[in-house]
């Protein structure tokens, strides 16, 4: 009982996408965009957001609900080789759910916002940490475009100490993973399925443009929550 409560707290705690109950787990479904596949454009094509939001992140979530059933079944076996060996399908699975849920919401259309730098306290915090917005920019897409492989790069804040950073996660490994005090304000995906089809190996010129989608809104709302 206390690996499963563990699982369900932990893993799948995301506050993102639907949830229902199943056997005693938390399963979850996946969120709506708030804005249609075509509208980021001409920075994301639409037939990229349908792929990666219909097939990449539904693949997740079906196979972290998969992994939450065989998890309860061989508990209910006392099936610990099978337990343990699970435990690497529900952190890679929840981790791609979460961040692409995140994700999501650090874009929107031109016409609604995107693009706009922040205000208010999180802008402050970005010249007061960094220098400038437009030094933020350069670091992040030097640090996202030198990911090896496929990962994210994250602007997070760490609580304790009160400071944004910017921090580079590997496959689908959550920021929390980098370290416990860490909270994601917006989180970029720089895995291939993310751009190649529009800009096939060239990862910078996706980081460059990408910009112009940003929504700051969620990242202020985190950031005052958890640093008023």
């Amino acid at each position: 009982m206390a690996l499963r409560t563990l699982i369900t707290r932990k893993s799948l705690g995301l506050g993102l996408g639907v949830s229902q109950s199943v056997r005693g787990l938390q399963t979850v479904s996946l969120p709506d965009l708030p804005y249609d596949y075509g509208a980021l454009e001409p920075a994301i094509s639409g037939e990229i957001m349908k792929l990666h939001h219909q097939k990449h992140h539904q693949t997740y979530i079906t196979n972290y609900n998969k992994a939450l059933e065989q998890l309860h079944e061989a508990m209910e076996k006392g099936d610990s080789p099978t337990v343990v060996k699970l435990q690497g399908a529900i952190k890679f699975n929840s981790g791609g759910h979460g961040n692409h849920s995140i994700f999501w919401k650090n874009l929107t259309p031109v016409h609604e916002g995107g693009g706009e730098p922040p205000k208010g306290s999180l802008g402050w915090a970005i010249d007061t940490h960094f220098g400038s917005m437009e030094a933020l920019v350069a670091k992040i897409n030097s640090e996202g475009a030198a990911v090896q492989g496929s990962g994210w790069v994250w602007l997070g804040l760490d609580k304790d100490l009160k400071k944004l950073v910017v921090e580079t996660t590997a496959n689908q490994d959550p920021l929390v993973t980098k370290g416990p005090n860490l909270v994601p304000l917006l989180g970029i995906d720089v895995w291939e399925h993310a751009y190649y089809l529009q800009y096939r190996n060239v990862r910078p010129d996706y980081l460059k443009n990408v910009w112009k989608v940003i929504d700051w809104k969620y990242a202020s709302e985190v950031y005052e929550k958890e640093c008023p």
